[in-house]
């Protein structure tokens, strides 16, 4: 966070936060951050509480702040961008023994919309429109993000030093989880991958963009001559890898740990999208496997 309060405070040092018997908010805060914490959308809420004392904020104090900095935002962005690091300072604060502990409510978040992922259908009629514009490159990107579950930002940094296609699979190299991810390609798309990599270098970024906006773009312009639905590089991606392995009969762990989702509520609740005709295939199941009830 360049030039943000937090390191200016980091840059003055925290020394008297260990002599003062009653923290601020911005002390915490810094030593929050320096022991491990995630400084992001903590600025404003430094400059909003700063310099009170840590002990003298109260629910009621976090939940105006939230409403102050995001006056016209949703529940969601509150939550995200003012209460849950709010309450990882004053957290970290009790467990340093600075502050007693308080539950600061949430917002109420709506149910988000569910948009429907790339099915096959979509993916066949896009691929095929990609090729004849002589964009190989995009449908090889689209394809490797729907039947590897890469995001968007794994894809556009994978370099062809980290694809090994004798072996099938490729590297993701210092993902969202701050590891490394090793993906298992189908043979489309090692195959079309193969064909790409003439002449490239080992450093070279195997799909060429170096930014997501021109991924979007160039998906939205092939959408468009297509005559399908535009979706996004994280629905035809992630979206879509859960729900098709899901649909193949893939269980949920083992497609959550292919595609390294940590959290089985987030898992089902936003990526795993029910097929229409749900009713209908538990019951042609139960017909194929002759159970009478």
């Amino acid at each position: 966070m360049a030039e943000s309060t937090i390191c200016a405070a980091q840059e003055r040092g925290n020394v008297a936060l260990f002599t003062n018997p009653n923290p601020t908010f911005r002390q915490t805060a810094v030593d929050y951050v320096e022991h491990g914490g995630e400084a992001r959308y903590l600025d404003p809420i430094v400059k909003y509480l700063g310099d009170r004392p840590l002990r003298s904020i109260f629910p009621f104090d976090v939940r105006a702040m939230a409403e102050q900095l995001y006056p016209t935002q949703s529940g969601a962005t509150r939550n995200r961008q003012a209460i849950t690091p709010a309450r990882a300072v004053i957290l970290h604060g009790y467990e340093r023994g600075w502050c007693d502990l308080i539950r600061i409510r949430r917002f109420k978040q709506d149910r988000p919309k569910r948009k429907m992922p790339a099915n096959g259908v979509w993916l066949a009629l896009f691929t095929r429109q990609a090729d004849r514009d002589d964009l190989s490159h995009v449908s090889a990107i689209v394809l490797f993000m729907a039947t590897t579950g890469a995001r968007i930002s794994e894809a556009i940094n994978l370099r062809w030093r980290d694809v090994d296609l004798k072996a099938g699979t490729a590297l993701l190299v210092k993902t969202k989880t701050s590891t490394n991810s090793l993906r298992y390609l189908t043979d489309d798309v090692a195959e079309r991958l193969r064909q790409m990599r003439a002449k490239a270098r080992p450093d070279d970024r195997v799909f060429r963009y170096t930014r997501r906006h021109a991924v979007n773009e160039r998906i939205a312009a092939v959408c468009k001559r297509a005559e399908i639905p535009y979706k996004s590089p994280h629905l035809c991606g992630r979206h879509t890898f859960a729900t098709t392995a899901i649909e193949m009969g893939c269980d949920i762990r083992t497609t959550m740990a292919a595609g390294e989702w940590r959290s089985s509520g987030v898992f089902l609740e936003i990526y795993v999208h029910p097929r229409m005709d749900a009713g209908k295939l538990v019951a042609d199941s139960f017909n194929h496997a002759s159970v009478r009830l």
